[in-house]
């Protein structure tokens, strides 16, 4: 079941914008994409508790080996909320995983000329708390469960938990259990999740990444 999850792989349609003068034809012209994040905005080995076998990742590399194209998710509009795409196609970004004791937590920081609206997403999140989800990893249930997101002064913060269990799976057995916390401003984005029980306080570990980038993005 973990190989369902693509931890900060994520990918939505890109903007353009479309102009044209009488007698042009009408052409779709790309936004310029956004400033590119050094990899020091990321947070320090040592800020995440007992983390060991770190491993970097650019997001234009994660997002041009999306394996979006072979899923058949059909969930109604869930689609999004079930992958936890928070970041669209025309963002730049850094991020890590790194193993932790119990499961895995991964950074990502980003830039975006779209920028996700977190208070509609999380509203979208609520609609979509259980689905079944048959794609070509096999069938599982997705419940999503929004939490109280930190304050965080001048920006939007979103939290939730989601459970991916098999159909019929009994109480007892766990499933796999995802948490994210996202902060985002302007066209900055700060994403933590860890998958698993690793007990760490994901609200701080994602204040302390937001605070950590800023320096680094010249804000």
């Amino acid at each position: 079941m973990a190989a369902r999850i693509r931890a900060l792989v994520v990918s939505a349609a890109a903007v353009a914008t479309i102009s044209g003068l009488p007698g042009e034809s009408i052409q779709a012209a790309a936004a310029p994409p956004p400033p590119a994040v050094p990899p020091a905005a990321l947070l320090p080995p040592e800020t995440v508790p007992k983390a060991s076998a770190r491993d970097g990742f650019d997001l234009g590399t994660a997002l041009s080996t999306s394996d979006r194209e072979e899923s058949r998710i059909d969930v109604g509009g869930c689609e999004d909320v079930v992958h936890g795409r928070l970041v669209g196609s025309t963002a730049t970004g850094q991020g890590f995983q790194s193993a932790v004791p119990g499961g895995q937590v991964s950074e990502l920081v980003a830039r975006t000329t779209n920028p996700p609206d977190l208070t509609a997403w999380a509203a979208q999140a609520v609609q979509c708390s259980k689905v079944t989800v048959d794609d070509a990893a096999g069938t599982a249930v997705s419940t999503v469960t929004v939490h109280p997101a930190p304050a965080v002064q001048g920006a939007k913060t979103l939290s939730y938990q989601q459970l991916l269990t098999l159909p019929g799976q009994p109480p007892e057995l766990p499933g796999l259990r995802l948490r994210t916390v996202a902060i985002a401003a302007d066209d900055v984005l700060v994403v933590l999740r860890d998958a698993g029980t690793t007990g760490l306080d994901l609200d701080a570990l994602a204040v302390a990444a937001w605070q950590h980038a800023a320096g680094p993005l010249g804000r």
